[in-house]
């Protein structure tokens, strides 16, 4: 994990690259504005206006940080009004970009994305992935099995749990389930009651947490030629096929979405199977082709946990809504819009 120090060098120079007609650039590090102190203050000239910028560094952008950082920079801004706030983090995903926005403050990182939004400048870039990924403290709690208990949680977020029960929902040992729960506990994501119970304080945080430590990718891929029009029909055929042979199934990404929001297209076909997919492809006269060319994609799925809690959509079956989310966001062809349309509409989180 970088340094806050090198974070704030590296963000001058962001700031820099997005500003190459500034001139009269001024930096002054640990700037004390008001009761706050500003990671670094800058000053710069566009055009016949001096503009001021105050950065507050975050070693991580993920929600709960960011935050943290609204409050500060807030702050910031009462005591010098006439500054932008700014924060800045080696990345800032879609959820942590979005409380910045909301709270009309602007942000960079070291990945390329950046929105800045003063006076006469609105500069916005977004959807470019983590470039240093800082997912090691959180390695152990998104490893594929204690994946099962986050996906448990956030597939039922308002429930409270005794950890029997978790454990069982999630398929792994006590011991595991305690283990992940205790990591939880102390990111304080997750909650107890005056039971012990435990509940989800803040699923929208673990969500992208886990977002960013995963794509679907990480799932075994087959695809193949179909000889018509991909339609409802060849994906009730497949489901049919799985079923006949026995075997667990969970639609995914396009084909998941068109049955949760059925104004969604139906772009392709990727479905999570048991087993080794040759033979069903065979019984359906589907052909291998690279994954660019095909238009069926079976999924090897990277744990079982992926078939937990699946929806029933007009008798076909689809993966969970946290899986569905963390499968569509680093989907290439409209992923994250999609992503985001169905945790708007769907997921109330």
């Amino acid at each position: 994990m970088l340094k806050s120090a090198e974070i704030r060098r590296q963000a001058s120079q962001r700031l820099q690259e997005i500003f190459p007609r500034a001139r009269g650039w001024e930096e002054t590090p640990d700037a004390r504005v008001g009761s706050q102190t500003a990671d670094l203050l800058v000053k710069f000239r566009l055009g016949e206006h001096e503009q001021t910028l105050v950065v507050d560094v975050t070693s991580l952008g993920q929600p709960r940080q960011i935050r943290a950082a609204v409050t500060k920079l807030s702050e910031m801004r009462r005591a010098l009004p006439t500054a932008y706030p700014v924060a800045a983090s080696v990345y800032i995903g879609a959820q942590s970009a979005r409380i910045l926005k909301d709270n009309s403050l602007g942000y960079v990182d070291l990945s390329g994305n950046c929105y800045l939004a003063f006076e006469h400048v609105l500069i916005e870039k977004d959807g470019k992935r983590n470039v240093r990924p800082s997912t090691r403290p959180l390695r152990s709690l998104f490893a594929p099995r204690a994946t099962r208990v986050v996906r448990v949680l956030l597939t039922e977020p308002g429930r409270a749990w005794r950890l029997e029960e978790l454990a069982k929902a999630a398929a792994v040992s006590l011991g595991h389930s305690h283990n992940v729960v205790k990591r939880l506990e102390d990111l304080r994501w997750l909650e107890r009651d005056d039971a012990q119970r435990i509940h989800l304080g803040k699923p929208a945080d673990l969500l992208e947490a886990w977002c960013e430590s995963y794509t679907y990718r990480t799932n075994e891929i087959a695809s193949y030629f179909v000889p018509e029009r991909v339609t409802r029909k060849l994906m009730a055929d497949l489901a049919r096929t799985l079923a006949a042979d026995g075997r667990r199934y969970a639609f995914t990404l396009s084909a998941g979405l068109s049955l949760v929001a059925p104004q969604a297209r139906l772009g392709g076909i990727h479905c999570y199977l048991e087993g080794d997919p040759a033979p069903i492809a065979a019984a359906l006269g589907l052909h291998p082709a690279g994954e660019a060319d095909g238009a069926v994609h079976l999924l090897a799925p990277y744990d079982p946990g992926v078939f937990y809690g699946p929806l029933d959509k007009a008798g076909l079956k689809v993966v969970c809504l946290p899986q569905l989310y963390a499968d569509l966001v680093h989907y290439e062809r409209r992923g994250p819009e999609q992503a985001e349309h169905l945790r708007r509409e769907a997921m109330g989180y």
